[in-house]
């Protein structure tokens, strides 16, 4: 039960997320930059920094636990043909 519950949360974070950087990107830019309902959005150069911040941080993340999985599969790899050889 507790997996079901945090998917629906997940699929709704995704879908407000998804609503919400749409209606940012494709329809605020045909809406006067007096209108209030500019106070709910940040600066537009945002729109693509935003994404390449987020992207750069997980091509990081999944490097360092690549580079972590092969250092230690590396030093196992090691152990194992070292332990052959004193046999």
């Amino acid at each position: 039960m507790l997996d079901i519950l945090a998917s629906l949360v997940m699929l709704l974070t995704a879908t407000f997320v998804f609503i919400y950087y749409t209606v940012w990107t494709l329809l605020m830019p045909f809406v006067d930059h007096d209108h209030p309902l500019h106070t709910f959005f940040p600066p537009r150069s945002w729109a693509i920094k935003i994404p390449v911040i987020l992207i750069l941080a997980g091509c990081a993340v999944v490097g360092s636990f690549l580079s972590v999985v092969m250092i230690r599969s590396g030093r196992k790899a090691r152990a194992k043909a070292v332990g052959k050889k004193a046999t």
